[in-house]
């Protein structure tokens, strides 16, 4: 009867040996599998992720009111987002970025900028100078500031591709200020060697049925001809 017991309780030992012997190799292969998948699966999908960020190209608009969309019932209607539409369409890696603020001065851009270029920047859209021309801004001042800004883009990549954007004023400023304003711009942009718009509101500026009632801002109409007056020098800079 002992041997008896003794045989039954040796079964059953080996038997549990052998589970736990069971349990480890099946622990064991879910560890290599759990491993395999991080190892395999994680870093292709991270370093894809990389590679389509990495792809894409930023195109900020820098400026005022007009960038802003101000007075429109929906901020895509502004020229940045009908540009987006239009690079999209093409399927172009670039995300445009609308960096207008309403009411800004080229004092106030100056001041703003270092905050602005935290980001990497492509291609970098310049309209400002419009609110210092309607306030008599000294012209001296709004060119120094333009420039400021102009300095400060290429100071922190000389690779980004600035485009200037011209801007007139109303006759009733008197000839020789405007005269004198509108000469800012382009003296700039054959100084600094940049991409130019000789007038952002070609074809809309002066058109009252192409601006809201203050006769200033472009209506969501108006702002399609701003979009196509930007593309016309901005895809000499996409497709160079």
């Amino acid at each position: 009867m002992l041997l008896n017991l003794t045989t039954q309780m040796e079964g059953k030992l080996l038997k549990f040996c052998y589970f736990m012997m069971a349990l480890i190799f099946i622990s064991c292969g879910n560890s290599n599998t759990t491993k395999k998948d991080v190892e395999t699966i994680t870093p292709e999908t991270a370093e894809n992720t990389v590679i389509v960020t990495s792809l894409k190209k930023t195109i900020l608009c820098f400026g005022d009111s007009l960038t802003a969309g101000y007075g429109l019932d929906d901020i895509n209607d502004a020229f940045p987002s009908l540009l987006q539409t239009r690079v999209d369409s093409l399927v172009l890696d670039y995300v445009v970025v609308n960096s207008g603020l309403s009411g800004e001065t080229t004092a106030g851009g100056k001041s703003r900028i270092k905050w602005v270029l935290n980001e990497d920047i492509d291609i970098f859209l310049l309209e400002l100078g419009a609110n210092d021309g309607l306030r008599g801004v000294p012209l001296t001042e709004t060119r120094a500031n333009l420039q400021a800004i102009i300095d400060m883009v290429l100071d922190k990549n000389p690779s980004t591709t600035i485009i200037l954007a011209g801007m007139e004023l109303p006759p009733n400023m008197g000839q020789d200020y405007t005269s004198e304003f509108r000469s800012i711009f382009s003296d700039l942009a054959i100084k600094n060697d940049l991409k130019f718009i000789p007038f952002i509101l070609k074809n809309v500026g002066g058109i009252a049925e192409l601006n809201q009632s203050d006769g200033i801002h472009p209506t969501m109409e108006g702002h399609k001809i701003v979009a196509n007056t930007v593309w016309e020098v901005l895809e000499t800079v996409i497709y160079p």
